[in-house]
């Protein structure tokens, strides 16, 4: 029973560890729920000749960036849908409600389909602020890493 202790002890630490870097995007994140974080730049005149393209927060775009380093990622995010069957904004979100230690890779499935995601279709970065998947998602984390250690301070 001890050893079981010590075992979630260190995967909680390490966890913490690699889901610290991207908690200082949660007040960002959540004042920015339910909004677009992109806006379309058209330029003087672009619109006549050619497309207009999606331009991102800045602070969007660190995250995207801090969090498509990190361990957190994973490739085969598409197993993790089909495997928990989620197919729409509820589904997320009830799964992220519900998750637990053992979910833990779901949440990484979650978090990643929105990151690697967003590099082909960028309109999930987006997607994920306003409907609020990257807040809801880091915030369970730590609520998991929290229950298994000291509460992490504000960030």
């Amino acid at each position: 029973m001890e050893r079981d202790e010590e075992y979630m002890h260190r995967i909680m630490m390490e966890n913490k560890e690699t889901v610290m870097p991207l908690l200082r995007y949660l007040p960002w994140l959540m004042q920015h729920a339910g909004e677009s974080a992109s806006s379309d730049y058209n330029g003087d005149g672009l619109a006549e000749h050619s497309i207009s393209f999606p331009v991102y927060d800045s602070t969007l775009l660190g995250f995207i960036r801090e969090a498509s380093q990190s361990p957190l990622m994973d490739k085969n995010y598409p197993y993790v849908y089909t495997r928990s069957h989620l197919k729409t904004h509820e589904d997320e979100r009830r799964v992220i409600e519900m998750a637990t230690w053992k979910e833990w890779d779901i949440l990484r499935g979650i978090l990643s389909k929105y990151v690697l995601g967003g590099r082909v279709k960028s309109v999930l970065w987006s997607e994920a602020v306003k409907e609020n998947i990257f807040y809801l998602v880091l915030k369970r984390m730590k609520e998991i890493i929290e229950f298994w250690d000291k509460p992490i301070e504000n960030i």
